[in-house]
C-alpha cells in the first residue's frame, strides 16, 4: 500500500501539488486522472521518488520515503516497475536485452537466471518469439507489452504507468488495460496509472483519483464516478455525448 499525506510540491512560484492525501491499495489498479496541467505527472514523479515534496509524506507499506537512508531508497526503487508513456525502450538493444536491463542494474543473478526470468515475463505478455527483434521492428502495442515485461521482470511490489495507452488504437488499448489488470491481480501489486483515457477508467478503474489545479478534487471507483454530482468531475468525464449517454444508461440500469 502507498499512503500519501498532505503532499505539497512547488517549482519556484508555481505551486503544483496542494495538500494531496490518498491511498493506493495492494492488488488494485488505481487511476489518476485530470486535465493537462492538473499535476498528474508531478504527482507520479513524487511517488517514484524522482521529486521531493516540500511537505507531507509518502509511505510504502508503512515506510516513509523521506526517512529512508540512501541504501534503503535504492532498495525501494528496485521494487518499483515503471511503464513510460512512449515505452522508452533502448533502440540499440534487442527486446530481450531491454527486458533484462533492470535485472542487470538491481540484481546479482547469473546470466542463465536472468535469461530464464526474461523468457518467463515475455511469455507472460504473449511475446514468445520476440526476443531477438529490435524495438523498431515492433508495433506500438508490442512495444507497450515489452515495456510492461521490463517493468515486472524484477518482481516489483509497486507498478507505475504513465499514459500506457497513448498512441494506441482502441482495440490494442483494451488489450494493454486487461494485461495491466491481470498482472496487478496475479502478483498482488500496488498499481498506479496516470491516464486521460476514459475507456481505461471504466475498464480497470478500481480506484480513481481526480486532480484539478493541483488539488485532489474527487476520488472514488468506476462505479461511483457515474453517480457523483461533483461538477468538476462531470465536466471532465462527460464532456463527450458518448459518456453522457453511458452515464444515463448506467443510472437507469441501477435504479
Amino acid at each position: 500500500m502507498i499512503e500519501v499525506t498532505n503532499v505539497e510540491k512547488s517549482f519556484g512560484d508555481a505551486h503544483i501539488l496542494k495538500g494531496i492525501s490518498t491511498t493506493f491499495e495492494k492488488g488494485k489498479t488505481s487511476l489518476v486522472i485530470g486535465q493537462s496541467g492538473s499535476g498528474k505527472t508531478v504527482f507520479l514523479k513524487c511517488l517514484l521518488g524522482l521529486f521531493t515534496p516540500e511537505s507531507g509524506t509518502i509511505s510504502y507499506d508503512g515506510k516513509i520515503y523521506s526517512q529512508l537512508s540512501d541504501d534503503e531508497k535504492r532498495n525501494l526503487r528496485a521494487k518499483m516497475g515503471m511503464v513510460f508513456q512512449g515505452s522508452a525502450l533502448f533502440d540499440s538493444m534487442t527486446i530481450a536485452e531491454n527486458v533484462m536491463f533492470p535485472l542487470r542494474m538491481f540484481t546479482k543473478q547469473s546470466k542463465s537466471e536472468m535469461e530464464d526470468r526474461v523468457n518467463f515475463v515475455l511469455n507472460r505478455v504473449n511475446l514468445t518469439d520476440a526476443h531477438h527483434k529490435m524495438p523498431s521492428e515492433a508495433s506500438g502495442g508490442m512495444q507497450k507489452r515489452v515495456a510492461i515485461a521490463r517493468a515486472i521482470v524484477n518482481k516489483p511490489m509497486y507498478l507505475f504507468c504513465d499514459e500506457p495507452n497513448s498512441g494506441l488504437d482502441p482495440k490494442t488499448a483494451i488489450v494493454i488495460d486487461n494485461l495491466i489488470q491481470e498482472i496487478t491481480d496475479e502478483y498482488n501489486i500496488t498499481t498506479v496509472i496516470n491516464s486521460h483515457d476514459m475507456n481505461s477508467v471504466m475498464e480497470i478503474g478500481e480506484k480513481i483519483v481526480f486532480l484539478k489545479d493541483g488539488y485532489k478534487a474527487w476520488e472514488g471507483s468506476k462505479e461511483t464516478i457515474f453517480k457523483t454530482d461533483n461538477e468538476v468531475v462531470t465536466d471532465f468525464v462527460y464532456s463527450s455525448e458518448l459518456f453522457k449517454k453511458v452515464r444515463k444508461m448506467y443510472i437507469e440500469e441501477n435504479e
